[in-house]
Order: structure tokens, then sequence, then C-alpha cells
């Protein structure tokens, strides 16, 4: 038999391909993409505000409706976000969330005047003024500008979800379940108040309502249920619900507690769950 040759250009071809590096996917993101049921439909609507600032707000909906419904109004909490997608992705349900260049201040301009305010602060006029006065100019024209926003973001939760689930994130010992407790700056605002030795005080889950409260406090987590009628009135998504007497409930980790907040988050839907267990579907967010 004639001996075998390779030609020298073949020869170093399979020597580089030996040589290359190889890079392997952590074992957590591995775990992740396999167990992943659903992949999102996504629909983004583009609102106007003010003289040309266009905030994209973007409604992500995995697998068919159901009454799981989380809104991230702040986009640079991340992690909220983050846990929230590995959550849906086997779970199913939709996501809310404005867009806004990885800023917590959502920033436009009015006649030239700029302004700026917190997207979770605009569910009332007297909280939009408070939010614009604290980060800057405030006007009639611009508290318009932002309660239609807020109104439009509203449009999009379905008056039929069960619980509104907000998505948050926080840093080291600036809010925590000690905020409620007597003597903390947001004391008046909590009606009752669960902390857990066991947890880090600023993992916590904040409520309008009675029975969930009970029930995550009982799982182990720092609760706090939100006093819907002394509660100050600043605007914010939880105030809102409350004053309807509609249930609502932030999950709220410190930045990069990915494996925390899912665990919360995981053991909420658990808990609606059951709760909802006989509910008729729901209809979802503008359809995708």
């Amino acid at each position: 038999m004639f001996p075998l040759r390779i030609h020298p250009f073949f020869s170093l071809l399979f020597l580089s391909i030996l040589s290359l590096p190889c890079f392997a996917q952590p074992a957590g993101e591995n775990l992740a993409m396999s167990e992943a049921k659903f992949i999102p439909m996504e629909k983004t609507i583009y609102y106007k505000i003010g003289d040309s600032k266009t905030i994209p707000i973007k409604i992500s909906q995995y697998g068919p409706t159901n009454s799981v419904f989380c809104f991230n109004m702040h986009d640079n909490e991340y992690t909220a976000v983050q846990a929230a997608r590995l959550v849906l992705e086997l779970q199913g349900g939709t996501l809310l969330r404005i867009e806004n260049g990885a800023q917590r201040l959502v920033k436009f301009k009015l006649k030239g005047v700029g302004y700026a305010f917190d997207p979770n602060r605009i569910f009332s006029r007297e909280g939009i003024s408070q939010s614009l006065k604290e980060n800057g100019p405030v006007s009639p024209a611009a508290v318009d500008a932002v309660e239609q926003f807020g109104q439009r973001l509203l449009q999009l939760i379905p008056d039929s979800i069960p619980c509104i689930i907000a998505l948050h994130n926080n840093t080291e010992g600036d809010y925590s379940v000690k905020s409620y407790l007597p003597g903390g700056k947001r004391s008046t605002d909590a009606r009752d108040v669960k902390p857990v030795d066991t947890q880090d005080a600023d993992d916590i889950v904040f409520t309008t309502d009675q029975t969930l409260f009970e029930q995550m406090a009982a799982a182990g987590f720092n609760a706090i249920l939100q006093h819907n009628e002394k509660v100050k009135q600043d605007g914010s998504l939880s105030v809102y619900c409350g004053n309807l007497n509609r249930p609502y409930v932030n999950i709220e980790t410190e930045h990069g507690k990915l494996s925390q907040y899912r665990g919360m988050l995981e053991k909420l839907l658990e808990i609606l769950a059951a709760t909802n267990k006989k509910s008729p579907p729901v209809n979802g967010a503008d359809s995708l």
C-alpha cells in the first residue's frame, strides 16, 4: 500500500484547530438554557414625551397568556429583570418594562426646558409634582405630559390579573425592612412588618395585600404590609394599587443577588398559583 500523504496546508489547519481555546459557559447558564420552555414574543411601544424624548416600552410574552404579570420601571435594576426572565421562561407570563438607557430617572425637554422624574412616582399628579421638584424644575405642562405617560403604562396592565408584581433592586443599607420598623423613615407607611433575622434586611417583600404578606412572611422572607390608608401619597405604583385595594407585590433584593431574587419570585408565584387555581383565564396586555 502507498503511504497516506497529507498536504501541508491541511496539517497546519488541523493543528490550528487543536490549539484554539475552549470557552465553556458556566454551568448555571447551561442549566437555564436547558430548562427554558418559553421563548418570549416581544413587542415595543414607542411613547413620545415632551419635545423629542421617545421612551421604549417593551412587552415580553412568555408562552400563553396567564395570570403572571411583572413590571419593571427602573431600567438600572437589571438583576430583578434577569431573575424574572429565568422564571418566566419556565412558568410563562408577561413582563412589562421601560427601557431608559440603564438609568433610573427619565429625562426629557418640553419647550426647551429640561425635566426629570422617577417612573415609579407618576401614578398621581401629586406624586408627579413631587418627583419633578426633587429632580429639577416643575411646571403644569410637564406634570400633564408625565401624567399621560403614567396613564399609558396603566393601560398596559390588564384589569383581570390577580396581582401586579413589581421588580426592583436596591443597594446595601439604603432601603430595607428596617426602613419600616418603628423609628424608621418609612415606619408610618407600614401597617405591619415581619423581619427575619436569617435574611439580609435589604431583601424584602412589600405588598398591599394582607394574605400575601402573611404567606410570604411564613415562607421565611422579610415582609412589609403597606398601610393603604396612611401611606404617603407619593405617586408610586404600590400607593396607586393600595388606593384601589388592588393586590400588588414588590420583590426586591440588592443588585446582583440573582439566586435570592429568583427564589423569592418563584415562591410568590407558587403562592399565587395556589390562590388562583380556580380562577378563569385572563386577558393579557396589548396582544403581541
